[in-house]
Protein backbone atom coordinates (compact mmCIF):
# COMPACT_ATOMS: atom_id res chain seq x y z
CA UNK A 1 0.00 0.00 0.00
CA UNK A 2 2.88 2.35 0.86
CA UNK A 3 1.01 4.96 2.86
CA UNK A 4 4.31 6.80 3.22
CA UNK A 5 3.95 7.98 -0.38
CA UNK A 6 0.49 9.54 0.05
CA UNK A 7 0.64 11.92 3.00
CA UNK A 8 -1.42 15.12 3.06
CA UNK A 9 -0.24 17.55 5.71
CA UNK A 10 -2.52 20.18 7.20
CA UNK A 11 -1.80 22.86 9.76
CA UNK A 12 -5.25 22.95 11.36
CA UNK A 13 -8.40 21.01 10.51
CA UNK A 14 -11.73 20.48 12.17
CA UNK A 15 -11.34 16.69 11.97
CA UNK A 16 -8.93 14.59 9.91
CA UNK A 17 -11.60 11.90 9.67
CA UNK A 18 -14.14 14.34 8.21
CA UNK A 19 -11.61 15.60 5.67
CA UNK A 20 -10.54 12.04 4.82
CA UNK A 21 -14.16 11.01 4.19
CA UNK A 22 -14.66 14.05 1.98
CA UNK A 23 -11.66 13.39 -0.27
CA UNK A 24 -12.37 9.65 -0.27
CA UNK A 25 -15.76 10.41 -1.84
CA UNK A 26 -13.87 12.22 -4.59
CA UNK A 27 -11.62 9.24 -5.25
CA UNK A 28 -8.61 9.62 -2.93
CA UNK A 29 -6.39 6.57 -3.29
CA UNK A 30 -6.09 3.60 -0.97
CA UNK A 31 -3.46 4.37 1.65
CA UNK A 32 -3.85 8.16 1.59
CA UNK A 33 -3.02 9.68 4.98
CA UNK A 34 -4.17 13.06 6.28
CA UNK A 35 -2.27 14.42 9.27
CA UNK A 36 -2.79 17.73 11.07
CA UNK A 37 -0.82 19.62 13.67
CA UNK A 38 -4.09 20.47 15.42
CA UNK A 39 -7.76 19.47 15.31
CA UNK A 40 -10.37 21.95 16.44
CA UNK A 41 -13.17 19.38 16.30
CA UNK A 42 -11.43 16.07 16.87
CA UNK A 43 -13.85 13.29 17.66
CA UNK A 44 -13.88 9.86 19.21
CA UNK A 45 -16.44 7.11 19.38
CA UNK A 46 -20.07 7.89 20.17
CA UNK A 47 -19.62 11.55 19.10
CA UNK A 48 -17.25 12.31 21.97
CA UNK A 49 -14.73 15.10 21.57
CA UNK A 50 -11.04 14.20 21.26
CA UNK A 51 -8.54 16.72 22.66
CA UNK A 52 -6.00 17.42 19.88
CA UNK A 53 -3.67 20.27 20.89
CA UNK A 54 -1.20 21.85 18.48
CA UNK A 55 2.26 20.26 18.12
CA UNK A 56 1.66 17.85 21.01
CA UNK A 57 0.40 14.67 19.39
CA UNK A 58 -0.32 12.77 16.21
CA UNK A 59 -3.79 13.35 14.76
CA UNK A 60 -4.24 11.52 11.47
CA UNK A 61 -6.54 9.41 9.34
CA UNK A 62 -5.83 6.64 6.83
CA UNK A 63 -8.09 6.01 3.83
CA UNK A 64 -8.45 2.33 2.95
CA UNK A 65 -10.19 0.66 0.03
CA UNK A 66 -10.05 -3.02 1.01
CA UNK A 67 -11.74 -5.79 -0.90
CA UNK A 68 -13.94 -6.96 1.96
CA UNK A 69 -17.48 -7.08 3.26
CA UNK A 70 -18.83 -4.31 5.50
CA UNK A 71 -18.89 -6.57 8.57
CA UNK A 72 -15.11 -6.90 8.26
CA UNK A 73 -14.58 -3.17 8.87
CA UNK A 74 -14.09 -3.44 12.67
CA UNK A 75 -11.03 -5.60 12.05
CA UNK A 76 -9.19 -2.52 10.80
CA UNK A 77 -9.55 -0.95 14.24
CA UNK A 78 -7.70 -3.96 15.63
CA UNK A 79 -5.11 -3.62 12.84
CA UNK A 80 -4.45 -0.01 13.81
CA UNK A 81 -4.09 -0.93 17.48
CA UNK A 82 -1.68 -3.75 16.57
CA UNK A 83 0.38 -1.41 14.38
CA UNK A 84 0.66 1.17 17.15
CA UNK A 85 1.63 -1.51 19.66
CA UNK A 86 4.41 -2.70 17.35
CA UNK A 87 5.59 0.89 16.83
CA UNK A 88 5.67 1.45 20.58
CA UNK A 89 7.79 -1.68 20.96
CA UNK A 90 10.36 -0.08 18.63
CA UNK A 91 10.62 2.75 21.20
CA UNK A 92 10.85 0.29 24.11
CA UNK A 93 7.31 1.09 25.22
CA UNK A 94 4.83 -1.66 26.05
CA UNK A 95 1.28 -1.11 24.79
CA UNK A 96 -1.83 -2.09 26.73
CA UNK A 97 -4.77 -2.52 24.35
CA UNK A 98 -8.29 -2.29 25.76
CA UNK A 99 -11.14 -3.46 23.55
CA UNK A 100 -12.32 -2.09 21.24
CA UNK A 101 -10.12 0.87 20.39
CA UNK A 102 -8.01 2.27 23.23
CA UNK A 103 -4.35 1.96 24.13
CA UNK A 104 -3.75 2.62 27.80
CA UNK A 105 -1.04 3.52 30.28
CA UNK A 106 -1.57 3.26 34.04
CA UNK A 107 -5.32 2.93 33.46
CA UNK A 108 -5.44 6.11 31.36
CA UNK A 109 -5.89 6.58 27.64
CA UNK A 110 -2.88 7.14 25.38
CA UNK A 111 -4.45 6.45 22.01
CA UNK A 112 -7.94 6.56 20.53
CA UNK A 113 -8.98 4.95 17.23
CA UNK A 114 -12.16 5.79 15.34
CA UNK A 115 -13.06 3.69 12.28
CA UNK A 116 -15.74 4.95 9.91
CA UNK A 117 -17.00 3.45 6.67
CA UNK A 118 -18.89 4.07 3.45
CA UNK A 119 -20.40 0.84 2.18
CA UNK A 120 -23.13 -0.88 0.26
CA UNK A 121 -24.76 -4.16 1.23
CA UNK A 122 -22.06 -6.40 -0.20
CA UNK A 123 -19.03 -4.18 -0.59
CA UNK A 124 -17.01 -1.48 1.12
CA UNK A 125 -16.50 1.77 -0.78
CA UNK A 126 -13.88 3.03 1.66
CA UNK A 127 -12.87 2.86 5.30
CA UNK A 128 -11.32 5.74 7.24
CA UNK A 129 -9.24 4.83 10.28
CA UNK A 130 -8.74 7.88 12.49
CA UNK A 131 -5.94 7.75 15.05
CA UNK A 132 -5.21 10.17 17.87
CA UNK A 133 -2.00 9.66 19.84
CA UNK A 134 -1.09 11.77 22.85
CA UNK A 135 2.66 12.01 22.28
CA UNK A 136 4.08 14.94 24.25
CA UNK A 137 1.06 16.31 26.10
CA UNK A 138 1.92 17.35 29.66
CA UNK A 139 -0.44 16.16 32.39
CA UNK A 140 -1.46 19.72 33.26
CA UNK A 141 -2.16 20.52 29.60
CA UNK A 142 -5.09 18.14 29.42
CA UNK A 143 -8.45 19.73 30.16
CA UNK A 144 -9.37 19.24 33.80
CA UNK A 145 -12.30 16.97 32.95
CA UNK A 146 -10.02 14.38 31.29
CA UNK A 147 -6.81 14.89 33.26
CA UNK A 148 -7.37 11.77 35.34
CA UNK A 149 -8.24 9.54 32.36
CA UNK A 150 -5.71 10.70 29.73
CA UNK A 151 -1.99 10.00 29.45
CA UNK A 152 0.79 10.62 26.94
CA UNK A 153 3.70 8.66 25.54
CA UNK A 154 6.14 11.21 26.98
CA UNK A 155 4.91 10.42 30.49
CA UNK A 156 5.32 6.73 29.78
CA UNK A 157 8.76 7.31 28.23
CA UNK A 158 10.05 9.67 30.89
CA UNK A 159 10.71 12.34 28.27
CA UNK A 160 9.49 13.67 24.95
CA UNK A 161 9.44 11.53 21.81
CA UNK A 162 10.19 12.65 18.27
CA UNK A 163 6.71 12.87 16.79
CA UNK A 164 7.85 12.44 13.18
CA UNK A 165 9.84 9.30 13.98
CA UNK A 166 6.94 7.76 15.87
CA UNK A 167 4.49 8.68 13.10
CA UNK A 168 6.57 6.93 10.45
CA UNK A 169 7.02 3.91 12.70
CA UNK A 170 3.22 3.58 13.01
CA UNK A 171 2.74 3.93 9.25
CA UNK A 172 5.44 1.36 8.51
CA UNK A 173 3.84 -1.15 10.87
CA UNK A 174 0.36 -0.47 9.48
CA UNK A 175 1.71 -0.85 5.93
CA UNK A 176 3.26 -4.18 6.86
CA UNK A 177 0.09 -5.58 8.40
CA UNK A 178 -2.16 -4.33 5.61
CA UNK A 179 0.13 -5.79 2.94
CA UNK A 180 0.15 -9.18 4.67
CA UNK A 181 -3.65 -9.29 4.42
CA UNK A 182 -3.60 -11.71 7.34
CA UNK A 183 -5.91 -10.90 10.21
CA UNK A 184 -4.63 -13.97 12.00
CA UNK A 185 -1.39 -12.06 12.51
CA UNK A 186 -3.32 -8.96 13.57
CA UNK A 187 -5.27 -10.96 16.17
CA UNK A 188 -2.06 -12.57 17.40
CA UNK A 189 -0.48 -9.16 18.01
CA UNK A 190 -3.68 -7.74 19.52
CA UNK A 191 -3.94 -10.63 21.97
CA UNK A 192 -0.28 -10.24 22.93
CA UNK A 193 -0.83 -6.68 24.12
CA UNK A 194 -4.48 -6.79 25.21
CA UNK A 195 -5.53 -6.10 28.81
CA UNK A 196 -9.19 -7.10 28.36
CA UNK A 197 -9.26 -10.85 27.76
CA UNK A 198 -9.42 -13.01 30.85
CA UNK A 199 -10.48 -10.06 32.99
CA UNK A 200 -13.69 -9.31 34.84
CA UNK A 201 -15.27 -6.35 33.09
CA UNK A 202 -18.29 -4.11 32.79
CA UNK A 203 -19.61 -3.48 29.29
CA UNK A 204 -21.96 -0.63 28.45
CA UNK A 205 -23.68 -1.78 25.26
CA UNK A 206 -23.56 0.96 22.62
CA UNK A 207 -27.10 0.61 21.29
CA UNK A 208 -29.09 0.04 24.48
CA UNK A 209 -26.87 1.62 27.13
CA UNK A 210 -27.44 -1.49 29.22
CA UNK A 211 -24.60 -2.51 31.54
CA UNK A 212 -23.40 -6.11 31.55
CA UNK A 213 -20.92 -7.66 33.97
CA UNK A 214 -18.88 -10.72 33.14
CA UNK A 215 -15.53 -12.17 32.08
CA UNK A 216 -14.01 -11.33 28.70
CA UNK A 217 -13.28 -14.63 26.97
CA UNK A 218 -12.02 -13.83 23.48
CA UNK A 219 -12.51 -11.78 20.34
CA UNK A 220 -14.42 -13.22 17.41
CA UNK A 221 -13.16 -13.36 13.82
CA UNK A 222 -15.00 -10.11 13.09
CA UNK A 223 -13.42 -8.32 16.06
CA UNK A 224 -16.42 -8.57 18.39
CA UNK A 225 -15.84 -9.15 22.10
CA UNK A 226 -17.07 -12.44 23.58
CA UNK A 227 -18.06 -12.22 27.25
CA UNK A 228 -19.26 -14.83 29.74
CA UNK A 229 -22.20 -13.20 31.51
CA UNK A 230 -22.95 -15.49 34.41
CA UNK A 231 -22.66 -18.65 32.34
CA UNK A 232 -24.28 -17.16 29.25
CA UNK A 233 -21.99 -16.18 26.39
CA UNK A 234 -22.79 -12.79 24.86
CA UNK A 235 -21.12 -11.08 21.90
CA UNK A 236 -20.59 -7.31 21.82
CA UNK A 237 -19.93 -5.45 18.57
CA UNK A 238 -19.71 -1.99 20.11
CA UNK A 239 -19.61 -0.64 23.62
CA UNK A 240 -17.53 0.79 26.43
CA UNK A 241 -15.47 -1.57 28.55
CA UNK A 242 -14.17 -0.93 32.05
CA UNK A 243 -11.98 -3.46 33.81
CA UNK A 244 -13.14 -4.40 37.29
CA UNK A 245 -10.54 -4.37 40.02
CA UNK A 246 -12.61 -6.44 42.45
Amino acid sequence: MKVLDKIIYKNVVDSTNDLAKKIARYGAANGTVIIAEEQTGGKGRLDRKFFSPRDKGLWFSIILRPNCLPNDAPKFTLMAAAAIACAMERFNLRAEIKWPNDIMYDGRKLVGILTEMSAEVERVNFIVVGIGINVNVERNEFPENIRDVAASLSEMNGGNLNRAEFFYAVLEEFDRLFAQNDFGEVFKIWRKYNITLGRNINVVEADSGEIFTGKAIDIAEDGALIVDIGGEVKTFYAGDVSIRTK
